[in-house]
C-alpha cells in the first residue's frame, strides 16, 4: 500500500514538474516574439497621439501646422479591416498640393520594415487619386498608388516596405543610397491626379517577419459594408412603420411588375414584326368555301329567272 502511494506522489511531481517547464517555455516563446522587433517611429498622420490594439504608441503629427494640410475628414466612416479603436489612424490625415515628407531616425545595422497605412475617404472611384513614394530620396517603393483601385472607399490598406541598413548604406532590392544624420527620408510624391497623401507611418526594426498584418479585404464591396454597418447602429422601426412598408413594398412590387411587362411590350426587336403563321393557315383553308359560295350565288339568281 506504501509502495502505491509513494508511486502516486512521485507522478503527481513529475506532472507538477512538466507542467511547469512547460508553461516557462511558452512564457519565454511569448516573450521573443513580443521582442523580436522594436518600434523606431509611429506617427498618426494628421492627428494625435494614439495607442492601438497592437500596443504601438503613434506620437502627434510633426508637421502640424508646418507643412500641408491635417484632416479628420475620415471620421464621417466607419473604416474596414481594423478594429475599432484603431480606426483613428486611417480616419485622420495628412495632404498637400505638393510633394511632402517625413524624416525617419534609424536605429544603426539590422533588417527593418516601413509600414504605411492609408485609406481612401473622400474619392468614390479609382483613379482619382494617384501618387508616388520615394525613400531616401532615390528608390521608388510604391509607383502610381491608388488606393481605392487596390481596396475601395473607407477601408484601410498598408504598405510594406523591406530595407536593411550595413555600414551607413540603405539596402532596397537591388538598390542601395547614402545613409546621411542616421536619417532616411519618405516623400510622397505629387503626381498629376490629386494630391499625395499619408494616414499614418511605423518604422520596425528586427525580425520583420512577426509583424502583424491587416487581414484581407472581404469580396463584398467596401462601400456597401460601409453602409451595412452605419444601418446597423440605426434603432428598428415600429410595428406600425414596418407595416407601412410592407405595405408600401407590395406596392413596388406590383409597379416593378407593370414595369416588366410594360418594358416587355416596349423593347425593340431586331426586325419587322412578322404575321402570324397560324392565321395564314386558317385563312388558306376557308379560301375554297368563299369560292364556291361566290359561285352559288349568280347561279342561283339565274335559276330564280328560269
Amino acid at each position: 500500500m506504501s509502495s502505491l502511494l509513494n508511486g502516486i506522489i512521485n507522478f503527481n511531481k513529475m506532472f507538477y514538474q512538466l507542467l511547469t517547464i512547460s508553461i516557462i517555455i511558452i512564457c519565454l516563446l511569448e516573450v521573443k516574439i513580443i521582442f523580436a522587433y522594436k518600434v523606431i517611429y509611429a506617427i498618426n498622420a494628421g492627428g494625435e497621439q494614439h495607442l492601438d490594439s497592437n500596443g504601438i504608441k503613434y506620437e502627434r503629427d510633426p508637421l502640424m501646422g508646418k507643412i500641408g494640410t491635417s484632416s479628420d475628414y475620415g471620421k464621417q466612416l466607419l473604416i474596414n479591416r481594423v478594429p475599432q479603436t484603431d480606426e483613428i489612424l486611417y480616419q485622420t490625415e495628412r495632404y498637400h498640393t505638393d510633394t511632402f515628407g517625413y524624416d525617419l531616425t534609424v536605429a544603426g545595422d539590422g533588417d527593418y520594415v516601413l509600414i504605411l497605412k492609408f485609406c481612401e475617404v473622400y474619392f468614390n472611384s479609382a483613379n482619382m487619386k494617384v501618387f508616388d513614394v520615394v525613400l531616401n530620396n532615390r528608390h521608388y517603393v510604391i509607383t502610381d498608388l491608388d488606393i481605392y483601385s487596390l481596396v475601395g472607399k473607407g477601408t484601410a490598406h498598408d504598405e510594406y516596405i523591406y530595407f536593411t541598413i550595413s555600414r551607413g548604406r540603405l539596402y532596397y532590392k537591388e538598390e542601395d543610397s547614402e545613409i546621411r544624420g542616421s536619417k532616411v527620408r519618405i516623400e510622397l510624391m505629387k503626381g498629376y491626379k490629386d494630391n499625395p497623401k499619408i494616414n499614418a507611418i511605423v518604422l520596425i526594426k528586427g525580425d520583420v517577419e512577426n509583424i502583424q498584418k491587416l487581414k484581407l479585404p472581404a469580396l463584398v464591396d467596401s462601400e456597401q459594408q460601409n453602409d451595412e454597418r452605419q444601418s446597423e447602429s440605426i434603432s428598428s422601426q415600429s410595428s406600425h412603420d414596418d407595416f407601412s412598408s410592407n405595405n408600401v413594398n407590395s406596392n413596388n412590387n406590383n409597379n416593378n411588375n407593370n414595369n416588366e411587362k410594360e418594358s416587355k411590350k416596349q423593347r425593340k426587336t431586331s426586325g419587322p414584326k412578322q404575321p402570324n403563321p397560324y392565321s395564314l393557315d386558317e385563312s388558306s383553308m376557308m379560301l375554297p368555301v368563299f369560292i364556291a359560295i361566290g359561285a352559288f350565288i349568280p347561279l342561283l339568281f339565274c335559276l330564280c329567272r328560269l
